[in-house]
């Protein structure tokens, strides 16, 4: 099919003109009507992408399905998927969905809500998709617009203030990438991501200001994108933002947040830092591992005491954020495929622990985790399925999380032994915070008199999470559904690292490159 990525990635906000120019009326009736087309839409975008999974090609690994027309001012208009790529966009359609589902008991301003995510999925796809450096950078900046409009407008009390400290952490960041992108048009005269991925950025060591910059123009540019990207995974110490974020975000918005939004961090050093600018990411490895081991350790530990459920499911991305982080900087195929297939898993854990947060809160309108207890006397399926992802996010063998968990610890041990054994003190602390929330919250007698009438997971919120628990189980027995597509890029994408870096680095990291290709994850 011709424009395959164009269709998925404008027949959401196609969708989403339609309802603001007409959708009339604010009544039951159009808001039902609002709802139905969202779901349609986001139904028809999943559906449309599993011809791009059934007709992609993991033995090639160039981009594929690639779409290039003249843009503006000399720009282009490029898309195109590779083995990296292309589980990120399915990731977006599978899960959109389920996020309008989520939806359904909202009845404040219908329209704009759904509004906001259907443009929000097609931005997110087109970062995803695009091959054009200023194209890119749209789609990247332009999906704040939308997340920031579903906090401020449906989110909780102090929603406007962490609406604002979402866009100015993520909006600042991204300046210096501008710059940057900016720098690398003047230098190699070119947008073009693929043409880019080949291209030998100089890394002489200069002069600035009176500064000497190891690794020249490559380290300057690996940190103005390392300034977005590590805020919007988010890195410690730029994490700040995001437990407010989530606190105050309507459910939708977490799951959103959490299981896509994030992940455009580590989907950019994947594309960008690490075969750009080859030498920096080299250099600055262990400035990268030490501040992802912090991040596991640190976030864990504050995860433990909060009282806030969504607060705690926060902090708990962080830590999660930085086993991808250390899985990428890891720079070789255990490594790389780990912290794809974490973002991945990542996304559907999360989602649903958010979701599970969400259930409970339409019911009694707190995420206080004092103010549950018992829950399984009333709710036994939410008890199952809350256990289920909470065991999942813990890294259960059998479930998605483990791999993930797995395979980034092993290539981050080979490239770094005391960075692996800090990062995987985070695995036992993880389980700490996790089941201790889990007890709390559904475990012993029923006291509370305001739980004693709380009713189970309806048929609707049955239908949502059974998508997730099925690709959780999935993909935590069978991982070389991801691993089969991924490893042919991540073999290539290490081959060009190799290969651009200074000859002695290179041969310190021919050693990893080799053994990790000859111990495939898959």
């Amino acid at each position: 099919m011709t424009n395959l990525l164009s269709i998925i990635t404008f027949l959401p906000i196609v969708a989403a003109i339609i309802l603001a120019l007409f959708l009339r009326g604010d009544d039951e009736a159009a808001q039902k009507n609002a709802k139905w087309l969202a779901l349609i839409a986001t139904s028809a975008t999943f559906v449309i992408s599993l011809f791009l999974l059934t007709g992609f090609n993991p033995a090639d690994t160039g981009f594929q399905f690639v779409e290039d027309h003249a843009w503006i001012m000399g720009l282009r208009y490029k898309m195109g998927v590779d083995g990296i790529s292309i589980l990120f966009v399915m990731l977006t359609t599978f899960l959109m969905p389920l996020t309008i589902l989520s939806t359904w008991d909202v009845n404040a301003r219908v329209k704009e809500y759904m509004i906001a995510f259907l443009a929000l999925e097609g931005l997110m796809i087109g970062v995803f998709t695009a091959l054009d450096l200023f194209l890119f950078y749209l789609f990247f900046e332009a999906g704040l617009i939308p997340m920031f409009l579903i906090i401020g407008i449906w989110g909780g009390q102090n929603r406007i203030y962490a609406a604002f400290k979402f866009f100015l952490y993520t909006f600042l960041g991204s300046v210096l990438m501008l710059v940057a992108m900016i720098a690398m048009y003047r230098t190699a005269g070119t947008t073009d991501i693929a043409v880019l991925l080949d291209y030998n950025f100089p890394s002489e060591t200069l002069r600035v200001l009176g500064f000497t910059i190891v690794g020249g123009m490559q380290t300057l540019l690996f940190l103005a994108f390392f300034a977005s990207f590590a805020v919007k995974m988010p890195m410690w110490p730029v994490h700040t933002w995001l437990p407010d974020a989530h606190v105050q975000a309507p459910t939708a918005g977490s799951v959103v947040l959490a299981a896509v939004l994030l992940k455009m961090g580590g989907y950019g050093f994947l594309r960008f830092s690490l075969p750009m600018f080859p030498v920096a990411s080299e250099m600055l490895q262990p400035l990268v591992f030490w501040m992802s081991a912090i991040a596991i350790v640190y976030t864990s530990l504050v995860a433990m005491a909060q009282s806030d459920m969504k607060k705690l499911i926060a902090y708990s991305s962080v830590a999660h954020m930085g086993y991808v982080t250390m899985g990428i900087f890891a720079a070789n195929q255990q490594g790389l495929d780990g912290a794809i297939f974490q973002m991945l898993s990542h996304g559907f854990i999360s989602g649903a622990l958010f979701l599970c947060v969400g259930v409970i809160y339409d019911r009694m309108h707190t995420r206080e985790i004092d103010a549950y207890g018992g829950l399984v006397n009333r709710m036994p399926a939410y008890a199952l399925v809350f256990m289920f992802f909470t065991l999942a996010n813990v890294g259960l063998p059998g479930t998605s999380g483990f791999v993930g968990e797995f395979l980034t610890l092993m290539g981050t041990f080979k490239a770094n032994t005391w960075v692996a054994f800090v990062a995987a003190t985070g695995v036992i602390l993880s389980a700490a915070y996790a089941l201790w929330l889990y007890r709390r919250v559904t475990l012993g007698a029923l006291i509370k008199e305001s739980l004693k009438m709380i009713s189970d997971l309806t048929p609707r919120e049955k239908w949502i999470f059974a998508p997730l628990v099925a690709m959780t189980l999935l993909l935590g027995v069978y991982p070389r559904l991801v691993t089969d597509i991924t490893g042919p890029a991540v073999e290539a994408l290490l081959a060009g690292y190799t290969d651009a870096l200074p000859h002695e680095a290179a041969d310190g990291l021919a050693p990893l490159g080799s053994a990790a290709a000859s111990e495939s994850s898959h």
